[in-house]
């Protein structure tokens, strides 16, 4: 029975002294901008001010959610879900098989090797055992094609500045090669004894990207550059060929489109000649590069095809009308992507937000589809050199599994499996659809009990992204248990913006078409209603990041539609966003405020400056991560000082609060008792605030 007395019962909230203003005046583009809270855009270790302002919003809203009457049960019901374990699909060597595995109590994951798959499995990187606190993440690992060595990264507090370390698989031990610089992997070169990276140049310039060649036991001081970044908004990037015949290089312009080019690797090496072949420069689309077998460049695009093709092209006649068309676009579903196996490709589908396998002939041949459990999430591991594979699928009424096949005759065989701690029988999964305000139906996945009335006095959550090309596809998610034990209703829409139905709808929710993505979801929370799952005074909402932008502006657009917001590492002040940390980056996507017309855009839905005097405004818990490398805290900052002293919300009845985690960034890489108290956080406040206590 749900528990629904007024929630100014349920809350006692701990009030926050006013903020001080210190107002600044900008004009852009002709309009006048007072900001008074321009002092909060300092980090905590630049202020001594900025630290004792978040350490009373901290402390006050510490005491609130600890005050929360559901938390501690929800706290017992919510760890043991929180603690399953995980393993990753292998990854095949010639010596064996490499996958991460993390134990239900673990903070972060281990990478594990098998000589075959039936072997004991041999733990080689646990980074754990660096940290009793769990603050060290492995951000990311690749085993060399001998299975000798492993290039792996890891950074500290959420920070995601990578640091490149390589370890020795037959003695366990680490090389003292060692590189710093938010660092990614770019591919090993055949023999196993070198690679191509990407860093920065300077680590505290977050544009100053390049890609460099490293061999094992050399100064990485003196590595060859092989591209360096030069605009802000462009991300230059390039690795090795299978074979290592050649350098594939890309140089992305956003997250519709990039340039392509190959260049002989032979030829660099011996005069420092980078001999690029432009592939394609300046086109309209994404250019994925499969990789090059024999004289063949194979790419996945989305080049006049908005949904994916797969084209061949001859690298040594490389001109548009010599490409040909090895799988051509498929109107009712979406390329995802191209994995190469021995003698053939797996491609990945998408077709109404659910995974689909197929199985193809270099040439294009259709060999067939590879059966899948249900309708779900499904990604292939594959080797270029055998025909076995490793699936690993999952949905949202079905925990993650792996498993082993052979492409020759796909049969999916359980590898391994989450065990979960109770029955996920009693749930039902559905998809719905929403009319947006101009006529464009939204998908969304709603999942509940199957014996719920739809009465309307059901509490929901909305969660939702919408941007940079991601797909919201299913998956299982653990926290959602207890929520839906509490009578709640769980729904994801599949906003314009994302990639759900190709470049299109990418498209239709970037830069001057970004209030479709927030109408999108204003149609799924009405369709909510109207159907009778919810009642506005009972849904929350919920996003992150790009998604955080999302409910703050929903928030601030459609206050009187919602009960409470989570709104996390979010973007907020849209007409500073650019100036700060990697920002610039995301101006394709967004545009930017030095733009007339794209400032236009954006000062009419940035959720800072749409702030309203006395408008009463749904709940809200804003986090953000001081150690973020992304979104700068002070979106977070600004926006709850401003929230506080406009709205008339209650402090008592729909407090508006702020969390700054000290030791996290972006919220990647969190340690598990880390991860289990925002989640507490987060679902108590949620509860509490849409009558779902018990």
């Amino acid at each position: 029975m749900l528990i629904t007395l007024p929630i100014a019962a349920l809350l006692m909230s701990t009030a926050v002294p006013p903020t001080k203003t210190e107002p600044v005046k900008d004009v852009v583009h002709g309009i006048e901008i007072i900001d008074d809270y321009r002092w909060l855009e300092k980090l905590e270790k630049d202020s001594p001010e900025v630290t004792a302002w978040t350490t009373a919003q901290n402390d006050a809203t510490r005491a609130t959610l600890e005050a929360l009457p559901c938390r501690d049960q929800l706290a017992k019901t919510i760890t043991p879900w929180m603690t399953l374990g995980a393993v990753g699909a292998p990854r095949m060597t010639d010596a064996g098989y490499f996958y991460s595995e993390r134990a239900g109590t673990q903070n972060q994951g281990v990478v594990k090797f098998r000589s075959t798959l039936a072997a004991q499995p041999r733990t080689l990187l646990d980074v754990n055992a660096l940290d009793t606190k769990g603050l060290t993440s492995l951000d990311w690992w690749t085993p060399n094609e001998q299975g000798t060595l492993v290039a792996f990264g890891t950074s500290q507090q959420g920070s995601e500045m990578s640091v490149l370390q390589v370890l020795d698989v037959g003695t366990g031990k680490w090389l003292d090669d060692k590189i710093e610089g938010k660092v990614s992997f770019s591919g090993w070169m055949p023999e196993g004894k070198s690679f191509f990276y990407s860093g920065l140049r300077d680590s505290k310039d977050a544009y100053s990207r390049e890609t460099r060649f490293h061999v094992l036991a050399t100064d990485a001081a003196l590595d060859k550059i092989v591209v360096k970044q030069t605009n802000p908004s462009e991300i230059p990037g390039a690795g090795p060929s299978i074979d290592g015949k050649w350098l594939i290089g890309s140089l992305s312009r956003g997250w519709q489109a990039n340039d392509l080019w190959i260049a002989p690797l032979q030829l660099w090496f011996e005069t420092g000649e980078l001999k690029k072949t432009m592939i394609a420069e300046g086109l309209d689309g994404r250019f994925e590069p499969v990789d090059v077998m024999g004289n063949t460049l194979y790419v996945n695009t989305s080049f006049a095809t908005p949904k994916g093709s797969l084209i061949a092209i001859n690298i040594h006649h490389t001109e548009r009308e010599n490409w040909k068309t090895i799988l051509p676009e498929r109107k009712d579903m979406v390329l995802e992507g191209v994995a190469l196996a021995k003698g053939m490709f797996v491609t990945t589908w998408s077709k109404d937000v659910c995974s689909q396998f197929e199985r193809m002939t270099l040439d294009g041949k259709i060999l067939g589809a590879i059966a899948l459990p249900g309708l779900g999430t499904a990604s292939i591991s594959t080797d270029h050199k055998r025909t076995e594979a490793f699936v690993s699928y999952t949905s949202y009424d079905a925990p993650r599994t792996i498993y082993s096949t052979d492409l020759l005759d796909p049969k999916l065989t359980v590898w391994a499996k989450t065990e979960i701690p109770g029955d996920l029988s009693g749930y039902t999964v559905e998809q719905r659809r929403a009319k947006s305000k101009d006529g464009t139906e939204v998908p969304m996945f709603i999942v509940r009990k199957k014996d719920m009335k739809l009465d309307g006095n059901n509490p929901a959550l909305l969660y939702g992204y919408g941007g940079f090309n991601v797909s919201l596809t299913p998956m299982f998610n653990p926290t959602i248990v207890p929520w839906l034990e509490a009578g709640g209703v769980y729904v994801v829409a599949n906003l314009r913006g994302g990639g759900e139905y190709g470049e299109d709808w990418h498209r239709a929710g970037m830069q001057g078409n970004k209030q479709n993505v927030f109408d999108d979801f204003y149609a799924c929370a009405e369709w909510l209603v109207a159907n009778k799952y919810t009642t506005s005074t009972r849904l929350a909402i919920e996003g992150g990041s790009n998604g955080g932008l999302l409910t703050g502006v929903a928030t601030t657009q459609r206050p009187e539609l919602f009960a409470a917001a989570i709104i996390a590492v979010p973007l907020l002040d849209m007409v500073r966003f650019q100036d700060f940390l990697i920002a610039r980056y995301w101006t394709p996507e967004y545009g930017s405020s030095e733009d007339a017309a794209q400032f236009q855009t954006l000062y009419a839905y940035s959720p800072y400056h749409n702030i309203k005097k006395d408008q009463r405004y749904p709940a809200m818990l804003v986090t953000a991560g001081e150690n973020d490398s992304r979104v700068h805290p002070l979106h977070a900052r600004k926006f709850v000082a401003r929230m506080q002293a406009m709205s008339s919300n209650k402090v008592a009845q729909d407090p508006i609060m702020l969390w700054i985690d000290r030791e996290a960034g972006h919220g990647q890489g969190k340690p598990l008792a880390l991860r289990i108290r925002d989640e507490v956080d987060q679902w108590s406040f949620v509860m509490s605030q849409t009558g779902a206590c018990r």
